[in-house]
């Protein structure tokens, strides 16, 4: 239960205005979109589930994409007598993605947060907002939504403003496939691939894997 007073200080509240947008996002049920995923078969005329999260508080919508993403994305194996989780794409880099889509994008538009997911990938488009340079940097000079921010930093689900996509690079910086990011003026995208071990190529095999992988990724699409 929040007081008042908490919600002054998470800067949701004021005497003059009442409540803001910030707080209305973290609102149990509101009239804001939320997230729309889809999950594809072996091309884009194949969908094999559909579900929408809107209307409700953005906390909830982000834990439910995760756990459609862990149904899709993780598995258990079992050796002997060892259980280990695997993930197929790293749980932390999704996290990334959709905690950036929420805390970057415009929420004056009524587009969805669109998550598309393929057997080899996962694309994560939100409404725009900042520029490339600040966003791939992460040197954002004006936070869009910054007491949305300041509430997810301070639930542990961002660490430092700005840093997600650098966090995301790390998280695949031994993975054969790496993320790709595209920003333009209405809309950024994330793309996720699954992880494929850095096997022992040399620096030219990882070259030309990287270029079919990219192929592959385009025709599949």
């Amino acid at each position: 239960t929040f007081s008042q007073d908490t919600l002054k200080t998470l800067n949701l509240y004021d005497n003059a205005n009442g409540y803001n947008n910030a707080a209305g996002l973290l609102a149990d049920q509101n009239h804001f979109p939320g997230i729309d995923m889809v999950r594809f078969g072996e091309n884009i005329s194949i969908i094999q589930k559909r579900v929408t999260f809107e209307n409700r508080s953005i906390l909830e919508v982000y834990e439910k994409a995760i756990e459609i993403f862990r149904d899709y994305y993780q598995y258990e194996e079992i050796k002997g007598a060892d259980r280990k989780k695997i993930e197929k794409i790293p749980e932390a880099a999704f996290r990334e993605a959709i905690a950036n889509g929420l805390i970057h994008r415009i929420w004056d538009v009524e587009s969805q947060i669109r998550v598309l997911m393929f057997e080899d990938r996962i694309e994560v488009v939100s409404p725009g907002g900042i520029t490339k340079e600040e966003y791939l940097s992460g040197k954002l000079s004006v936070l869009r939504n910054r007491n949305l921010a300041n509430v997810f930093y301070r639930l542990g689900f961002v660490e430092i403003f700005g840093t997600g996509i650098m966090r995301i690079r790390q998280l695949y910086e031994k993975s054969l496939r790496k993320p790709e990011f595209e920003v333009s003026e209405n809309a950024i995208q994330i793309v996720l691939p699954v992880w494929e071990s850095n096997l022992d190529l040399t620096e030219d095999e990882k070259m030309i894997y990287g270029i079919l992988s990219k192929n592959r990724l385009k025709s599949m699409g």
